[in-house]
């Protein structure tokens, strides 16, 4: 005969997400438009954001232009006092800057949304990487720290209007760490209309990067900002 007040096990849902409120989280490459757009967006739903850049006076400029309590440092500073990082840099100065920082981001999340692509008379195409993608050699220069792939397909424009209060598009997650892309979609999940999808692992981070030359061909046909958004999850 069975026990019923025995504690039943209760299988996690995939939409079960953690409580992120508390962590900080450093944006690397902040002052640009990319990075800029996402402190706002996540500073704006009560995240302790810090701006990095080479340089710290560009940093706390563009914090105190954000306002919501944005701080800013140069990038080791900001890397040494945040939880989570997102890498925001142009592809060109990705690896080094990585390298650089190896050792303060052991052990932390660190989320990339570097898109290597380039551009020529024909639009915007994907760039060949030897690690596969940008994430993956995030993840071969951080061998200590949690790399993800994320926030690769939303537009800065969209970001940077905070007169546009909810933002229609799903976020696409890589990663082979299944707490930090947990983490990556519940930071996601804080932005009004935003919806963090786990996408698979790392090694499926070149196809979610290389698909951003194809949203920028449909961004200058129907001169729009386009997102993505997945049905049935």
């Amino acid at each position: 005969m069975s026990d019923s007040t025995a504690p039943q096990s209760v299988t996690p849902s995939a939409h079960d997400l953690p409580d992120v409120s508390g962590l900080v989280v450093g944006v690397l490459g902040g002052t640009g438009e990319q990075g800029r757009g996402l402190a706002v967006r996540l500073a704006a739903a009560g995240q302790r954001v810090v701006i990095g850049s080479r340089s710290a006076e560009r940093a706390e400029a563009a914090a105190a232009e954000i306002g919501h309590d944005v701080t800013g440092a140069d990038n080791a500073a900001c890397a040494a006092a945040s939880d989570v990082l997102v890498v925001a840099v142009p592809y060109d100065g990705h690896r080094d800057l990585l390298v650089a920082l190896a050792g303060v981001l052991d052990g932390k999340v660190v989320i990339d949304c570097v898109n290597p692509l380039g551009f020529d008379k024909q639009g915007a195409f994907a760039l060949a990487v030897e690690e596969g993608s940008a994430a993956q050699q995030a993840a071969s220069v951080l061998p200590l720290s949690r790399v993800v792939g994320a926030f690769h397909h939303v537009s800065a424009v969209l970001l940077l209007d905070e007169s546009i209060v909810s933002l229609d598009t799903d976020i696409l997650v890589v990663g082979d760490d299944r707490g930090a892309t947990d983490i990556a979609q519940a930071l996601a999940a804080r932005i009004p209309g935003m919806r963090g999808i786990y996408a698979g692992r790392l090694r499926n981070a070149g196809q979610v990067e290389s698909m951003t030359a194809n949203l920028i061909s449909m961004n200058r046909r129907y001169k729009a900002h386009a997102g993505l958004r997945v049905t049935d999850v």
